[in-house]
């Protein structure tokens, strides 16, 4: 125990730039821990919650590059040697925050150590055809998706080789991990797939207080889609931007990332580009859009979640955590969206079309049932579950404790 009579608790998260929905996370163990000590490769000061900044991350010599948070993301092939330089202090917990070294992290000899897993690595697992445009590794969720190969030969050899021995370092630090919690049952097969694992889902949580309808909701909604995203390879801007160009359908995009010049240079007139915008901004144009379009496959995604909270419908791919968070119409409850089976823009504008018309129909989305949707994943119902496990982990009986690798 340490001086206030809390556990000593160490906490592992990839890195700090930002608040995401793994800093969510995070934030809300800093709150429970106070005293807790934080490790993470680099951090940018300033740019999480204040009960994160309080912590003082310990940094690793990825801090020293000058400007490093303008392009750590292609430090990837240092970041393993960068994880294994971590030195936890003596403690009774280890709890990491990882989609992608955290979870390296060696406890001392004979302490539990937590993994919130968000995915396994994306990189090297199952999104090598998003980011390097090659074959997927496993189970290939995303066989022959995503931006053509623009690696070839003697290069595209050098990568698969690279990302083997990755996947071979990933697997082998899984051992560092005594128990798994996985944010999603998408990440739970994962997590079963690429390390042999079991997991508990905990799925993390979603600001429904803050994401909520507008106070009256009785004017009609604008006509304009929605997307809000980093604007990332695998998250399939481009379906969206391709879909409403066909239609001709108003679109506004929120967001900011490497592919930015590509999905510019595909926008046609009806597209517009927002950038980054504060969250008072996203939840002001998600309580007014016709619909929010989701066309990624994601381990959980935040945002299909704050639009429902706000009482608008989702149009999502059929994979990946959307499934797990936005209800089609034709089951038991109450729809709060749609799902389109295939990765296309063909299949997109098919799903898009479909909504306007069971909209021009007077069958609409019922904005109770979305709100009512969203409100299973609120900040209590995380914490509770969340604590709970890990109380439990810190009782000695319910403690099986792996060797370290």
């Amino acid at each position: 125990m340490d001086a206030s009579g809390d556990p000593r608790v160490v906490l592992v998260h990839d890195w700090l730039t930002g608040m995401r929905g793994g800093e969510k996370c995070l934030e809300a163990v800093c709150r429970r821990w106070p005293h807790a000590r934080l490790f993470t490769l680099l951090h940018h000061p300033g740019s999480v919650a204040p009960a994160i900044e309080r912590l003082n991350p310990v940094t690793t010599l990825l801090q020293r590059l000058p400007g490093v948070e303008r392009y750590y993301r292609s430090l990837l092939p240092l970041m393993p040697l960068a994880a294994e330089s971590w030195r936890l202090p003596p403690c009774e917990l280890v709890i990491s925050f990882s989609h992608c070294v955290a979870k390296a992290a060696r406890a001392p000899r004979g302490v539990p150590h937590v993994c919130y897993c968000f995915t396994p690595m994306r990189y090297a697992w199952h999104l090598r055809r998003a980011y390097f445009g090659l074959p997927e590794k496993g189970d290939g969720t995303c066989e022959g998706r995503g931006p053509v190969p623009f690696f070839g030969g003697f290069k595209a050899r050098i990568v698969e080789r690279w990302l083997e021995a990755l996947c071979a370092w990933d697997r082998r630090t899984a051992a560092r991990v005594t128990h798994f919690v996985a944010i999603s049952r998408t990440v739970q097969s994962r997590i079963a797939d690429c390390y042999g694992r079991p997991s508990t889902v905990i799925y993390p949580p979603v600001d429904v207080d803050f994401y909520c309808p507008a106070p009256s909701t009785s004017g009609p909604r604008e006509d304009y889609y929605l997307a809000v995203s980093a604007l990332s390879p695998y998250k399939r801007l481009d379906l969206a931007v391709t879909a409403c160009n066909r239609l001709r359908r108003p679109l506004l995009i929120m967001g900011a990332g490497p592919e930015e010049k590509r999905l510019r240079a595909l926008a046609g007139p009806t597209v517009r580009f927002l950038g980054w915008q504060p969250d008072e901004v996203i939840r002001d144009h998600l309580r007014c859009c016709r619909a929010l379009l989701f066309p990624g496959e994601e381990d959980f995604g935040l945002v299909p979640v704050e639009a429902n909270a706000c009482a608008t419908p989702v149009i999502a791919f059929g994979r990946g955590g959307a499934t797990e968070t936005i209800i089609p119409p034709g089951g038991r409850h109450e729809p709060t969206g749609l799902w389109f089976a295939e990765q296309t823009a063909d299949c997109l504008a098919d799903a898009m079309q479909s909504f306007e018309a069971s909209s021009a129909r007077a069958a609409q989305f019922d904005p109770a049932a979305m709100r009512r949707q969203a409100l299973n994943f609120n900040p209590g119902r995380f914490a509770e579950e969340l604590f709970g496990y890990l109380d439990g982990v810190l009782r000695p009986a319910t403690v099986a404790v792996r060797r370290a690798a």
